[in-house]
């Protein structure tokens, strides 16, 4: 027996399970993390010579407040953000953004987002510069809102309730196709006082969670400045700061984890432990792409890893220098974290810190693709 089909019946049909087809695809396609780099343009180097086909976003690091509105520096930082942009012609994919402020660069902060007046001046003149450079969009950095930053920086409570209004301003100007993220900081105090999470989530593109520095270079014990795991000696990190804000109603879509292109040096007063968890003081920062002149074993480093943190440090027990930092291992392990977590991404300060090939970068791209 052979059964006909009426057109108008068979036609939705075929309809619907096109429909059902292509929405099935995009449920299985997977979403590729963002690789997000802060660029400083520092330390001589080349922003071509990078691979930036393995990134998604380029951040110009940094823009400043200049009275209320956002500023660029100089003719040469001009130059480069301009360079930055151009690098599209090798990654048609890749956005660029500017970042505002930074440790020690948001000193009127406070005071200029308090004003009704200095958000939107701040807001017209981002646009006006991400216009003029055909960049993609801005990046808060303002280290820190409601608690206490860079020394002798003003902070005030209703910095909290500021920064939402900043955001909304500048979602308001931008539109909705220019990107808006933000720097948080690690520490408890910032994750629970500095951000109305609720109210800013849901204008922004993402966070970029700097789950790095979370040893200060006003520490006076070491430990792991950026570590995955927390421990019981140690209880900040990349996890845990998570989630934190997963309590607090973020979005891990939303999240991108922090990741160090560069150590943290300390100098221990006790000779204990591996140097871990001792009493210290902060000496200075080496770069990645400095570490194997700078903590070779003919120097007197040992190399150990911190199953529990999945993080990797070096210590040398003549000198009583510990060295905490990222390397090709903790980052692979970062990396899948994301992937497994479905994050929006992993962020690193900072591409100047890597090496032109074989860095960390590369480690990033290939843990993506495996």
């Amino acid at each position: 027996m052979q059964i006909k089909l009426n057109n108008a019946l068979f036609i939705p049909i075929v309809i619907i399970c096109t429909l059902l087809f292509s929405l099935n695809l995009k449920a299985q396609k997977t979403i590729k993390p963002n690789v997000i780099a802060y660029y400083t343009g520092g330390g001589g180097t080349v922003i071509d010579s990078f691979p930036v086909e393995k990134i998604s976003h380029l951040i110009y690091s940094f823009g400043h407040l200049k009275g209320d509105s956002l500023n660029i520096h100089s003719a040469k930082d001009s130059a480069l953000i301009t360079r930055m942009v151009g690098l599209k012609k090798r990654n048609p994919e890749l956005k660029v953004m500017i970042a505002m402020g930074g440790w020690s660069a948001c000193q009127n902060c406070s005071e200029v987002f308090s004003r009704n007046d200095g958000r939107k001046t701040f807001a017209k003149t981002t646009k006006d510069l991400l216009d003029y450079f055909n960049a993609d969009g801005i990046d808060i950095d303002w280290e820190y809102p409601a608690v206490v930053g860079y020394p002798g920086h003003r902070y005030t409570e209703a910095d909290k309730q500021n920064f939402t209004l900043l955001i909304k301003e500048l979602r308001k100007k931008l539109g909705k196709k220019s990107e808006i993220s933000f720097a948080a900081g690690g520490t408890k105090n910032c994750l629970d006082s500095c951000f109305e999470w609720s109210k800013v989530m849901p204008l922004v593109n993402r966070v970029n969670l700097m789950s790095y520095d979370l040893v200060s270079g006003y520490a006076t014990t070491s430990g792991h400045h950026t570590p995955l795991y927390n421990s019981t000696q140690q209880e900040l990190s990349a996890d845990y700061a998570i989630k934190v804000m997963n309590n607090y109603g973020v979005p891990s879509n939303k999240i991108a984890l922090g990741a160090a292109f560069y150590a943290r040096v300390f100098e221990n007063t006790t000779d204990a432990n591996q140097g871990l968890y001792q009493p210290t003081k902060f000496i200075r920062g080496v770069s990645y792409k400095n570490f194997n002149t700078n903590f070779a074993v003919e120097n007197g480093f040992k190399y150990y890893w911190d199953d529990t943190t999945k993080a990797p440090y070096y210590y040398n027990a003549t000198t009583k220098n510990l060295a905490t930092f990222d390397d090709p291992k903790s980052i692979d392990l970062k990396t899948k974290y994301v992937i497994k977590n479905k994050l929006n991404g992993i962020m690193f300060w900072e591409l100047s810190d890597d090496a032109y090939s074989n860095g960390l970068l590369d480690v990033i791209d290939r843990t993506i693709k495996e």
